[in-house]
């Protein structure tokens, strides 16, 4: 994203010079015809939570933030509220501070402008639940105890359907066979609009094509650090969905729009890189990784299970959690293995220098994008700790190999349930140590609060119930 600002790292409780940057923002901001500034984070169920201010008011924001309750640490997609022995209560009030070197004015939105926000206490401390201050956290300890930083993407898939339905029904509003040039023209007026307010906030687009499911599309973005990465879904989907619904479209962002069928992923890429060289290439391990880049990707690998509690955390995730669908529901690894949870991705020859990733598919767009990097880059940073290694790659679908060839090359099924993924969370010290107690338990809580609030129900009623929450 363009910066409007050129602004150092943020610090609890504000930054030097923020209000004076603010109160010139403002400023400039009016004088583009921008009202109002969307404060936006995402809470622990993976829903877009906000507070607007007022454009004259952003100075304010940056020297004192805007109160919210952390009440929303334990919300849940329904907007219920479940507890863990800090979080959940109606007592307490946290401040969110502006990151204004994120701010972006919304071209799909006219008369607004957005902006990400730390989540910090009234004493000036930074927030336990706060995903962003997570990400950033573990981001920085990277960088300290073992020199390595990192680039970043999320895909973004959606479903487009017509509408809007008063009875919350998805009806697609494309009739095109998949990533076909009939869905590319359908769709021509709103992606082109799409793709020229993406330019106008500073967004890199790399691809925007037709993709497997009825009414599917997906973006494709430039890989950025982890933390802007966060950002740079959350604003996407802001304009995704802003955009459509000029056109007079809804979306969904959804796991499973239906019980049945592919669902909308997230995927996540991930490169590690030390002093400006990717550590994915031009090593001496397979495929021209490192020793760093293996032992990441082998960490990433074994957390995988627990993993799936955050990057797959509603029930609506395990609809599309299956095999033979590309959702990467085995832990097995493989060069550009579509059905493999971690796709080695090399790049093609002469760009893998910059290209060359890995790709962590068992993720969806219900996951909180700074919660997701955060703990997915927690489990790689522990193989490096370890220097773990890469068991036997696979091949094609691993739902065809033999209880034996499964065995020989420790490929076992993810979990098939939240309840399962709870289960493997709460047994995976690593990642909750990495999270903290606080976000850790509030992880627990809105899992198991979900679960409880879906039992009984069937697949249709589960995917008809968080159709439209993320």
């Amino acid at each position: 994203m363009t910066p409007l600002a050129d602004l150092a790292d943020p610090v609890p409780g504000g930054r030097p010079g923020d209000v004076e940057r603010a109160t010139a923002l403002s400023g400039e901001l009016s004088g583009r015809g921008v009202h109002g500034i969307v404060l936006s984070y995402v809470d622990t169920a993976g829903v877009g939570r906000v507070k607007t201010v007022p454009t004259a008011k952003l100075a304010s924001a940056a020297a004192w933030g805007v109160g919210m309750s952390p009440v929303f640490d334990t919300f849940l997609a329904n907007d219920s509220i479940v507890t863990t022995d800090v979080l959940g209560s109606p007592d307490g009030d946290l401040r969110l501070y502006p990151d204004l070197d994120q701010l972006a004015v919304l071209a799909g939105q006219p008369g607004w402008a957005w902006a990400p926000v730390d989540r910090i206490t009234q004493e000036g401390e930074r927030h336990p639940g706060c995903t962003r201050t997570l990400l950033r956290r573990i981001v920085t300890d990277a960088a300290e105890r073992h020199g390595i930083s990192f680039k970043a993407a999320v895909e973004i898939e959606w479903a487009v359907g017509q509408g809007p339905s008063a009875d919350g029904e998805f009806v697609p509003a494309l009739s095109g066979p998949a990533y076909g040039a009939i869905r590319q023209v359908e769709l021509s007026d709103c992606t082109a609009d799409l793709l020229a307010a993406l330019a106008a906030q500073g967004v890199d687009v790399d691809q925007l094509h037709p993709e497997y499911a009825a009414g599917q599309f997906e973006i494709s973005v430039g890989a950025l650090d982890p933390v802007a990465a966060a950002d740079c879904s959350v604003l996407v989907r802001q304009t995704i969905r802003a955009v459509a619904g000029r056109h007079g479209l809804v979306v969904s962002f959804a796991p499973a729009v239906f019980a049945e069928g592919v669902g909308n992923g997230g995927h996540l890429h991930l490169s590690a890189w030390r002093e400006g060289v990717n550590l994915h290439t031009g090593g001496d391990r397979r495929y021209g990784m490192t020793a760093e880049a293996e032992a990441f990707a082998a960490g990433v690998l074994s957390h995988l299970p627990a993993l799936t509690a955050v990057t797959a955390p509603s029930p609506a995730s395990y609809l599309r959690l299956k095999p033979s669908q590309w959702a990467g529901v085995f832990t097995a690894w493989g060069r550009e293995t579509r059905e493999a949870a971690v796709r080695i991705v090399t790049g093609t020859l002469g760009l893998r220098d910059q290209a060359a990733n890995l790709e962590v598919k068992p993720v969806d767009l219900a996951a909180n994008p700074y919660l997701a990097l955060g703990s997915v880059i927690a489990a790689g940073l522990d193989g490096v700790t370890s220097a773990a290694r890469l068991p036997e790659e696979i091949t094609g679908d691993p739902a065809r190999l033999t209880a034996e060839e499964a065995k020989a090359r420790d490929v076992r099924r993810l979990p098939t349930s939240l309840t399962e993924a709870v289960t493997e969370f709460r047994a995976d010290g690593v990642l909750r140590d990495a999270l903290g107690p606080v976000l850790a338990d509030a992880v627990i809580a809105v899992r198991e609060g979900e679960i409880a609030a879906v039992h009984g129900w069937d697949p249709e009623r589960i995917a008809a119930a968080y159709r439209w929450k993320y």
